[in-house]
């Protein structure tokens, strides 16, 4: 684990927020150079504090009126199972998350589709045809009320 001072934690919390502000924009902001910045947000990336970047797309204004979250118990288990199930669920691009879990279902799924009709279609052709799918379990976003953001605990 790295060790974060006050200037690094903030540095978090801005980058969580709005990902897009320049080193010299930070900077300014925490009173630091740019050149300092850079170097400490590169030092927080080389520690692996920050998973990725990427654009959050918001999938209803594509026409993915339905997020569903999907519980799977795999029917067999062991290693190769495991990594076939892992490997063939991340190939649907109608899959946004995939999350190995411990609990009643194996694994949980952020599905979205475009309406009910086509969640079907999703996953009678594409998720219950996956090896080893066993149980299955479906619960259908109504709202969301609050986002990923950033951690007040940094």
């Amino acid at each position: 684990m790295i060790s974060l001072d006050d200037t690094d934690r903030a540095l978090i919390r801005a980058l969580a927020e709005d990902a897009t502000q320049t080193a010299g924009a930070l900077g300014r902001a925490l009173g630091l150079s740019q050149p300092a910045c850079w170097r400490r947000i590169k030092r927080l990336r080389e520690a692996n504090v920050f998973r990725e970047s990427r654009l959050d797309v918001d999938t209803e204004a594509l026409g993915f009126g339905v997020t569903v979250f999907l519980g799977v118990k795999l029917a067999t288990k062991g290693r190769v199972s495991l990594e076939d199930f892992e490997r063939a669920v991340s190939a649907i691009p109608e899959v946004q998350i995939v999350e190995h879990v411990l609990g009643l279902f194996d694994y949980r799924l952020r599905v979205v589709a475009r309406d009910i009709p086509d969640f079907e279609r999703v996953l009678r052709r594409r998720i219950m045809t996956l090896p080893g799918v066993g149980n299955l379990e479906a619960n259908v976003l109504l709202s969301e009320e609050r986002r990923a953001g950033p951690l007040d605990l940094i």
